[in-house]
């Protein structure tokens, strides 16, 4: 896999810093049931790497100690991670808004029967991938039969309430085929809408269009193809300055799977830590004792990728 780093290091995004921090997303490992080709993980079935006992301690005890008002957990799919559900009910515990980042197919492999009713129970957003609601197009970015279980798995969520009653948020995630910025998310959600609902009586709650980064196994597929330069111009072309107030980094804490400190997943998976006044990385038992606010935010020319356009953050468009 070809390394995109050098090709986005340094940069000439603008000088943004951090906001007070609400935000806690966590990533629990790279192993997943699925190897998408837009992945900016690069995640997949044969990856091993999973959060340790101490790790996961040390993010419960943050959560206790500080005013985050959501967990945001991550993957892989993070449901692999064996202390996934005692995560959930932790956090559920403290009265902690918790977020799954599901790629719905999950609920289908062995281990996690009950999944659905669990995060049911304890009231878990969930923001599921679904690329598109053509099955041949998700199919082709997801794998074979994807899209089948996909559906099924929103029709069993949507039987549990999801999308349905207002303390169980289903919203789902679109990500571009190809090269290309993504259409308007207020279209395209109706669109999603209209067609779930009138083809396999699927209801959600919003639509995250999120922009492809030109990072891991997408951005090695733009290099592989020759188009790795002209897809970071046109998201730097596209900048709209506005976006620099809601972009997610300002007030997110990104945690990896060794408990290092990053502003957002795309610099965790590039290697770009959170450093502390003193240049130092940051892990999450420094932040403890060290305060972040204020800080400046680690950027290369992947950043473009959240404010070209209408935005995009892990919530979807910016505008």
């Amino acid at each position: 896999m070809h390394d995109t780093k050098p090709k986005l290091l340094p940069g000439d995004f603008p000088k943004i810093a951090r906001k007070s921090s609400s935000i806690l997303q966590v990533n629990l490992g790279y192993r997943c049931n699925q190897s998408c080709v837009h992945c900016h993980v690069n995640a997949g079935p044969n990856r091993t790497e999973e959060m340790d006992d101490e790790t996961i301690e040390l993010i419960l005890k943050f959560l206790d100690a500080n005013n985050c008002s959501l967990l945001d957990i991550t993957g892989g799919a993070p449901e692999l991670h064996p202390r996934f559900r005692e995560i959930v009910e932790s956090a559920y515990a403290m009265n902690v808004k918790v977020r799954d980042r599901c790629n719905l197919t999950i609920m289908f492999e062995s281990g996690q029967e009950g999944l659905a009713e669990f995060l049911a129970q304890h009231e878990v957003e969930v923001v599921a991938s679904l690329p598109c609601y053509s099955e041949k197009n998700v199919n082709q970015q997801r794998g074979k039969g994807v899209f089948a279980k996909s559906i099924e798995a929103l029709q069993i969520l949507n039987r549990l309430g999801y999308a349905r009653h207002e303390n169980l948020l289903l919203n789902l995630v679109y990500n571009p085929l190809g090269p290309v910025l993504p259409p308007s998310q207020r279209e395209l959600q109706q669109d999603y809408k209209n067609h779930l609902a009138d083809e396999f009586e699927v209801v959600f709650n919003e639509l995250f269009v999120i922009t492809n980064m030109p990072i891991n196994r997408f951005g090695s597929s733009l290099i592989s193809t020759g188009h790795f330069d002209s897809y970071v111009d046109t998201l730097r072309t596209s900048h709209q300055q506005e976006n620099l107030n809601q972009v997610m980094c300002r007030d997110t804490i990104s945690v990896d799977w060794q408990g290092n400190v990053y502003d957002c997943d795309f610099n965790q998976m590039l290697e770009m830590p959170l450093v502390s006044v003193d240049k130092k990385p940051l892990h999450i038992r420094d932040l403890f004792v060290n305060k972040i606010d204020g800080l400046p935010i680690q950027t290369g020319n992947h950043c473009y990728g959240c404010t070209a356009g209408q935005g995009s953050s892990c919530s979807g468009a910016l505008n």
